[in-house]
């Protein structure tokens, strides 16, 4: 009876509260561990990644912000010839100012205001962007030059730079005779009204630059 009894007690009472409360603290204990351990893996990884990161991904980041910014605007070859496009545009407009029914523009003259923009910009902060533009023509032996158009490259921004275009009209060469052909065999009266010819450009120009961020002298340049 009494060697049942000692079984009893030894092997099928349940553990007591005080041995639960001891394994849990010890369960508890190793998860702690455990989790201190992982977050030092963590971090070692982190600062292995970020070392291998100087010299690779982090070049490739500020290269790639480098980009971004670059492409913001157009290059300046791109942006000279929207500039002629709208001083085409504005010449043609100004066939009124210079009483003429038709301005004849050469290729060539396009082609050189495009050329002398850029090169007069090429020095400047904001380049061709920071460029306001005065377009005038010369009307020759009359005396007059008509301001034709001011053209702000870029509206958004304070100009930094001011260049006076100075086209001149075609008097000598072989525009007098073509000029005949214009005006059809019309009686005298039709061909002296003044509305009621044709003018051609020269392909010479002046282009004159005044920085507007310093006292520099004036530049004037004579473009054929």
């Amino acid at each position: 009876m009494s060697f049942s009894c000692n079984q009893s007690l030894n092997g099928s009472f349940p553990p007591s509260p005080a041995e639960d409360r001891g394994s849990q603290r010890l369960s508890w204990s190793n998860l702690l561990q455990r989790l201190i351990e992982l977050k030092g893996l963590n971090q070692r990884a982190s600062a292995d990644q970020y070392c291998r990161s100087e010299t690779g991904s982090v070049a490739d980041l500020s290269l790639s912000e480098s980009d971004s910014s670059f492409f913001c605007y157009p290059p300046e070859e791109a942006l000279a010839a929207e500039v002629v496009a709208t001083i085409t545009q504005s010449l043609n407009n100004a066939r009124p100012i210079l009483c003429c029914s038709k301005l004849i523009i050469p290729d060539c003259l396009i082609h050189n205001i495009s050329q002398e923009l850029l090169h007069l910009a090429v020095n400047e902060p904001c380049g061709l962007r920071g460029a306001m533009i005065d377009l005038c023509v010369d009307k020759g032996d009359q005396g007059l030059l008509c301001t034709v158009d001011q053209i702000a490259v870029d509206p958004t921004l304070v100009p930094t730079f001011h260049v006076t275009l100075m086209l001149r009209l075609e008097t000598g060469g072989l525009w007098p005779k073509v000029q005949k052909l214009f005006k059809g065999g019309k009686p005298p009266s039709a061909m002296s009204s003044k509305h009621h010819k044709a003018l051609r450009l020269s392909s010479s120009f002046r282009a004159i630059r005044r920085k507007l961020y310093s006292s520099g002298q004036l530049l004037i340049e004579e473009c054929c």
